[in-house]
């Protein structure tokens, strides 16, 4: 659904070449992904381009939402699930740990009164930590427990499917949860060294030490470069993600 940074590609008032560029595998999107199986629909993350993201994938019923963090790139388009809540006519259920929904409880206080004013958006929260894999609407879910920078981050795994975000480092007790999957879906800003970010020879480190079958690279910044110049000298079996990527499983 998107596979850029906090600022998205292109950055507001830049005139390098990748803002600059016409393909559209360097528009970039704040980063979050969309899930469908076993006949639901599951977003992860919901972030400020949220409602154009779904218009643009033509989605009509969405489940629930899986939170990473509470960063405001993965939480503040939750104003916009109301059509959601009015065309299905029940509260949005929002699965996060539990500092997540305090976060969310101050940001959104007017979806949460107790006679809130006629179309605010609704939620049903569900708590959920790196400790127990969960279920929404049948289908399990393994949490996976990373750090982005100091901060604990949630990435998911179904099935052979994981994905992370906002990966710096993630803690060998994780590890475990991720081997064996097919498809990993995890960050790389940009080549230089970051404090709170996998740069892209970490991300590469990561993969080679999981093996996945296929890696795909999101929360891409502007400085990694146009997706033409860096894509064709990633490994076999590594690739940058773009907006609208489909991948079945």
């Amino acid at each position: 659904m998107g596979t850029g940074t906090s600022q998205g590609v292109p950055v507001i008032g830049c005139q390098c070449a990748v803002c600059q560029s016409e393909d559209p595998r360097d528009w970039r999107l704040r980063s979050a992904a969309l899930i469908q199986t076993g006949g639901k629909t599951i977003a992860i993350d919901c972030g400020p381009d949220f409602r154009q993201q779904m218009l643009r994938a033509g989605v009509t019923t969405l489940d629930a939402i899986l939170i990473t963090h509470e960063h405001n790139d993965h939480v503040i388009g939750l104003d916009d699930v109301r059509p959601f809540n009015f065309m299905q006519r029940r509260n949005m259920p929002i699965y996060a740990t539990a500092p997540v929904h305090e976060e969310l409880r101050r940001r959104f206080a007017y979806a949460f009164d107790h006679n809130p004013y006629p179309g605010a958006p609704r939620f049903e929260l569900h708590p959920i930590s790196k400790d127990a894999p969960f279920e929404v609407e049948g289908i399990r879910i393994v949490p996976i427990e990373v750090r982005h920078g100091s901060l604990p981050v949630l990435g998911f795994r179904i099935g052979d499917f994981t994905y992370l975000t906002d990966v710096k480092t993630i803690p060998v007790s994780e590890m475990d949860k991720i081997r064996n999957s097919k498809i990993l879906i995890t960050s790389a800003l940009h080549h230089k060294p970051h404090h709170s970010h996998a740069n892209l020879e970490e991300a590469l480190q990561l993969v080679a030490h999981l093996q996945p079958q296929q890696a795909y690279f999101i929360h891409i910044g502007h400085s990694m470069g146009r997706y033409a110049d860096v894509n064709p000298h990633l490994p076999p079996g590594v690739a940058l993600a773009y907006d609208g990527l489909e991948i079945r499983l």
